[in-house]
């Protein structure tokens, strides 16, 4: 093969590269249609085609970034911020969606504390997008990681009414300020694969309960429940093993 011959296969080569990192930051833009989408479902009265929509957001933002990774998009695409990018979905899948959910189906107080409520995740979910430690250098998110559309999705599938939501919200955009150490399922490098096959099958029982509504299959909501059981003791533990291990270098 001569030279000329292996540099024309490297600049294909780097083309497809370059086609496929653009094509992926489509297919992660594709969550702010989704967003849009599952917005106008929820002002129609149409909870169950909302959360199967936040569903499939959900399962973008799970796969894009390690398709990015295996792509290299930070490399053959310098000029653009997939980083940003996905941040910008994120809030509008997460946290947008979700609390106009909230309101349109009466999960809040009436009038202006209903408002006044749903600017909470809002606001501290600005702030934690805005934070440069949000996602720590050992991969981890710190402080709650602004799942707003989990407690939505199960604000709606267990009944809750506006008071109890009230104070769910509280609690949470509260611990968004908390320093604790949240599991990023895929990326976390402790229990990796336990993680991420963990949250798969929460995935799938999401979509069970969801396509068992308006009577939600029993065993698919506990087992669900058991999963975010599961992901806040682990983070709560794996924070305080961090700190003793910190401490003891110091010493």
């Amino acid at each position: 093969m001569t030279t000329a011959e292996v540099t024309s296969d490297r600049e294909q080569a780097a083309l497809g590269l370059r086609v496929a990192g653009w094509a992926l930051h489509l297919y992660t833009a594709s969550g702010s249609v989704l967003a849009l989408l599952a917005v106008v479902a929820a002002f129609a009265g149409e909870v169950e085609r909302t959360l199967w929509i936040l569903l499939a957001a959900v399962v973008i933002d799970g796969t894009d970034g390690m398709l990015a990774r295996r792509l290299r998009v930070s490399e053959t695409i310098p000029g653009f911020d997939g980083a940003r990018l996905d941040d910008i979905v994120d809030y509008l899948t997460y946290v947008f969606a979700p609390v106009v959910l909230l309101l349109t189906t009466d999960r809040l107080p009436e009038g202006t504390w209903g408002l006044v409520v749903a600017a909470l995740p809002l606001l501290a979910s600005c702030v934690q997008f805005c934070r440069t430690d949000a996602k720590t250098e050992d991969h981890y998110f710190l402080g709650f990681p602004s799942y707003w559309n989990v407690v939505a999705f199960y604000v709606v599938v267990l009944g809750l009414g506006p008071a109890v939501t009230t104070a769910i919200l509280v609690v949470c955009a509260v611990l968004v300020f908390v320093p604790v150490k949240y599991l990023y399922p895929s990326r976390t490098p402790r229990a990796r694969v336990l993680n991420l096959t963990l949250a798969g099958v929460w995935l799938l029982l999401y979509a069970v309960v969801l396509a068992t509504m308006p009577h939600p299959n029993l065993v698919a909501l506990i087992l669900s429940l058991a999963y975010l059981g599961y992901y806040g003791v682990a983070s709560v533990l794996l924070t305080g093993v961090d700190r003793v291990r910190r401490v003891r270098s110091v010493a």
